[in-house]
């Protein structure tokens, strides 16, 4: 089963991108911030990570620096999520090795659409 890790600090958009990943059969892991969400992706090793980019303490862009620095996280396929959409920030991402960078509010269809084109091994 394929696993995926949502790290994002706000509650609502968290629980909301369980429940729709659950219900198209994923594997969910969550955080509320930055720090856990390295910590469980190093431990977990998920299939695929989707993380806001605006957190406290640790924010997206730091997160994915630090996971492009491990070994057994370089390649995990990474979608950034954000309230911000303009060129430079979606660059930045890309940059860091985002995979792919969605704009909030998003719908299901959208989430659904951008994990597909991770085409992810479980």
């Amino acid at each position: 089963m394929t696993t995926i890790l949502v790290i994002e600090d706000e509650y609502d958009v968290r629980e909301n991108l369980q429940e729709i990943l659950e219900m198209e059969d994923f594997n969910v892991l969550t955080a509320e911030n930055g720090k856990i969400g390295l910590q469980l992706a190093i431990e977990q090793q998920p299939n695929l990570i989707i993380c806001d980019v605006m957190m406290p303490e640790l924010d997206g862009y730091g997160v994915i620096s630090s996971l492009r620095q491990n070994p057994a996280t370089i390649k995990t396929p990474f979608i950034f999520l954000s309230a911000k959409s303009t060129d430079e920030d979606r660059e930045k991402g890309l940059k860091l090795g985002a995979n792919d960078y969605l704009t909030k509010p998003f719908t299901p269809k959208q989430i659904c659409k951008a994990i597909e084109s991770m085409q992810i091994e479980s």
